[in-house]
């Protein structure tokens, strides 16, 4: 069964690239009107464009996530183009230094935390009065398999995504009958430009060989499970954290 998203207006965070790319094109391909949000505005055109180009409809708004002021702005910029605001995606996140907690930078910690913690808080300050006013919605926080487990040498990252999931299930228990559904997906290791950019082959390879399936996910394995959450076929489910790990946390 497809998922329907016929009249509703989504925002997804980090859309420019990876897993918020394909978040944003399967809304987009399945009736969402995506306002598509980037740090990098090329990158979000170009998703917008893709979107449009598969007979979509896509708008864009470039935003800090770590700037409430900025994340207010795109919540308003949904509500005065598009009319209203039904689903969101607070995908947007770094990883930050690699270092031991004793060694860890003091800039990195805070722009880790400002990112990827406070930047999902500020989204859900402001997504969730605009979709009361629009008469319900969903939203998915994007948290990681370090949301329940631990990882050496990544203590500001596994912080904020437990941090994550916790916020995840208290704004699910406020708002559960006020029409508001909020759930929390953890990825493992994905196959997107972030890792393919940064990281050899080899060390791919030994990622890859930490999930039981041996081999990493992809980007549209993360948007199906997150694209579910957000529909109306989840109705069911809120203050829930869904793990798409290829069993790495069953080891």
């Amino acid at each position: 069964m497809e998922n329907d998203f016929q009249d509703k207006v989504a925002i997804v965070t980090g859309a420019g690239s990876g897993i918020g790319a394909a978040i944003a094109r399967e809304l987009g391909r399945t009736g969402a009107e995506v306002v598509v949000s980037d740090l990098e505005e090329d990158s979000s055109q170009a998703v917008a464009e893709d979107i449009r180009s598969a007979g979509g409809k896509a708008q864009v708004c470039t935003a800090d996530v770590a700037d409430a002021q900025a994340v207010e702005a795109l919540v308003n910029f949904a509500l005065r183009e598009c009319g209203g605001l039904h689903l969101a995606v607070n995908n947007a996140g770094i990883g930050g230094p690699s270092e031991k907690t004793g060694d860890y930078p003091l800039d990195g910690w805070r722009k880790v935390i400002d990112i990827n913690l406070n930047g999902v808080f500020y989204g859900l300050r402001y997504q969730i009065p605009a979709m009361m006013q629009s008469g319900g919605g969903a939203i998915v926080n994007m948290a990681s398999i370090l949301g329940s487990v631990g990882f050496a040498k990544a203590p500001a990252y596994v912080a904020a995504k437990h941090a994550l999931v916790g916020l995840t299930k208290t704004a699910a228990m406020e708002y559960a009958t006020e029409g508001v559904r909020i759930n929390a997906v953890g990825p493992a290791f994905i196959d997107t430009p972030l890792l393919s950019k940064n990281l050899d082959a080899d060390t791919l390879g030994q990622l890859a060989g930490l999930h039981p399936v041996q081999r990493l996910g992809t980007a549209d394995e993360v948007s199906a499970l997150t694209c579910f959450l957000l529909s109306e076929r989840a109705s069911f489910i809120t203050g829930s954290y869904h793990l798409v790990d290829g069993g790495y946390t069953a080891q």
